[in-house]
This record gives structure tokens, sequence and C-alpha cells, in this order.
């Protein structure tokens, strides 16, 4: 279905996600044209406009009053006004409640301009060193409960490289439930401040980003990518570890040492596989039958 010509434009306008510089020329004629700007916070975006000379006047849009500030936008487009809508950084839409305004519009045969600008998830996988050809992006994790442990173990058999974003002081626990969920040498790239002063990517294993960050003080913003499970390692059920672990414990192998060695050989954490071994009593082993 056609958009209506007779509504105004919303344009998606990309931010720089750090450096001002990657701000194009295109964003800039947009934002100055536009009767509004719709931003995340208009205190940050109003540094934003005044280093380029932008005069056009703001209105909030943001997690915590989206649902009374959805209506009063929808029919500013519906009386033909044009709104840019703009995030603190980066391609609004992407883990913010501007999605829910594209979404609106969409319905309503508004028309919808992307002005295309700097993405964290793309900028820090295309330098990760890690496979671009199939990814998957995931945001931010859920804080806690259920849902995040829902969600961590739906990426444990995910083959695509995976990009999450987190704040600084929720990274330890994230990089502890990524290893206890996706295993310890699991490769990661840890891209923090992105085209800032202090870019940084640090590239290892899950073990070794714990180790770092124990004792270094996480800072700034995070872009975790991660490798997929690579696809010719083979998935067995818990059933089928069981069986194994009885028949290595069976030989003398101690509960640690098989579940290392089973840990090489499937996809999960060496964490969860010891824990199958402790239910497992040495005398039904099938060399030992109870």
């Amino acid at each position: 279905m056609q958009a209506n010509p007779n509504t105004g434009i919303l344009y998606i306008v990309g931010t720089p996600i750090g450096n001002l510089e990657d701000m194009t020329f295109r964003a800039i004629k947009i934002l100055q044209a536009v009767d509004f700007i719709a931003a995340e916070d208009t205190r940050h975006t109003g540094k934003l406009l005044h280093h380029f000379q932008i005069k056009t006047p703001q209105i909030s849009y943001h997690e915590h009053n989206r649902h009374q500030r959805l209506p009063e936008l929808i029919d500013k487009l519906l009386l033909g006004q044009s709104i840019a809508l703009v995030t603190d950084a980066g391609m609004p839409g992407i883990s913010d409640p501007g999605y829910e305004l594209v979404k609106a519009c969409a319905d309503g045969n508004i028309n919808i301009i992307p002005i295309p600008g700097a993405c964290a998830c793309i900028v820090g996988i295309s330098a990760s060193g890690l496979p671009t050809d199939r990814f998957v992006f995931e945001g931010f994790l859920p804080a806690k409960g259920q849902e995040r442990q829902h969600n961590l173990e739906a990426l444990q058999i995910e083959s695509r490289t995976i990009i999450l974003y987190e704040s600084p002081h929720r990274l330890r626990q994230t990089l502890q439930d990524l290893a206890n969920t996706l295993g310890t040498e699991r490769q990661i790239v840890l891209a923090r401040e992105l085209t800032k002063m202090h870019e940084e990517f640090w590239r290892g294993s899950m073990e070794s980003a714990i180790e770092l960050y124990t004792t270094r003080e996480p800072q700034g913003e995070f872009t975790l990518i991660i490798g997929g499970l690579q696809t010719d390692a083979p998935i067995f059920s818990e059933d089928a570890i069981k069986a194994e672990l009885q028949t290595l414990i069976g030989e003398g192998i101690s509960r640690s040492q098989a579940s290392r060695q089973l840990a090489q050989q499937t996809s999960l954490p060496r964490r969860q596989i010891y824990q199958l071994a402790l239910t497992i009593g040495e005398s039904q082993s099938p060399e030992q039958p109870a």
C-alpha cells in the first residue's frame, strides 16, 4: 500500500555514535528543513544541533513518554508537517522506542524516509574479525529473570555471529552469563567507545574477557560480537551426554576431566556438563551396573 501524499513525512535520521565528523550532509539538510525534530534526549541532541547551527525546534520522544507523545506526533504528520526522528546516537529504532513511531506511521500510510547513518552493531562487526556473512543482532539482553535465561539458552545453538549491546555496569555479569551458557572458549570481541577518542577492540576467548575485567573497571558503552556455534560441532541431547559421562567415569576418569573432555567435543559449556556429571554415581557406569 502506497503512502498518502497528503500527509507529512517522517524522516529516520542517523546521527553520529561518537565522532561528530560522521554526520552526513544529507542528515544536516533534513534536520534544517523539517518542522520538528523528535529526540530521545533534547539536551543531548541540542548539543548536536548547536554544533551544526541547526535551529529546528525539538519534541521529546523517549521510553517514558512514548505512549502520550505518539498520538501527538501522528497528528502533526497527518496535518502535513514533517518530523525528523533522532536517537542519542546512531540509527533510530535500534534498541529504542523509535520502532513504535515508525510502525504507527506505516500503519497510517504516512510516508517514511530513512536517512542512513552510523550504527554501532554494524560498525562493531565490520572490524571484529569474526564472520560477517551471517549475523544476528540481539540488542540488550533482559536485565534478569527467566526471560534473560531463555534468551541466553536460545543463543547456545546460534551458528551466526551474535551482536549484543551492554552497559559498563552490567558487562561483568553478562560475560559470566555468556560463559556459563556458551562456554568459556567461545570467541568474543569487545568493541568499546566506537568512533570516540578511546575506541578499543579487544579480541579473545570468553574466559580471557572475564579475566581481563576482573581487575579492569569497565568504562564506556560496549558492543559485544560473539562467534557463533561452529556448524561442525555435534549437538548432543542430555541423555546422550549422560551416557557418555557414565562411560568416561566408568573408565576411571574424574567428573571434572570427563566434563572438560566433552565440552571440547560438544556445543555445551563445561560447567553445564559438570552439573550433569554430579547426578551420575560411579557405580552406575556401564562397566559397573547398579
